[in-house]
């Protein structure tokens, strides 16, 4: 997917009481575990925290991701599409 269609994909992020988290918008997956999901969307880099996390669902093709477990943060990084992690992502990672 080139960057022309990234900008048309929306980027949108639902919870349902903390327990999972449905993104949009995902170009890319850097790591997943049981207590971190950093991630990459067309608007930057995020990144999920909690406890017992697990990545349901993803596709590459529709930009979807779900997570699963107790979420505690969604942290949003650098805007730049493919950026290095902040120091916050490298911090956690």
């Amino acid at each position: 997917m080139n960057e022309k269609q990234q900008e048309n994909i929306p980027q949108n992020v639902i919870m349902e009481d903390r327990k999972k988290l449905r993104i949009t918008g995902v170009t890319d997956v850097d790591s997943f575990g049981e207590s971190s999901v950093l991630l990459y969307t067309v608007l930057g880099e995020m990144a999920v925290y909690g406890s017992d996390l697990h990545v349901d669902t993803i596709s590459t093709e529709t930009g979807e991701l779900c997570v699963t477990g107790m979420i505690n943060s969604v942290v949003y990084g650098d805007s730049s599409k493919r950026a290095p992690l902040s120091f916050i992502g490298k911090l956690f990672r």
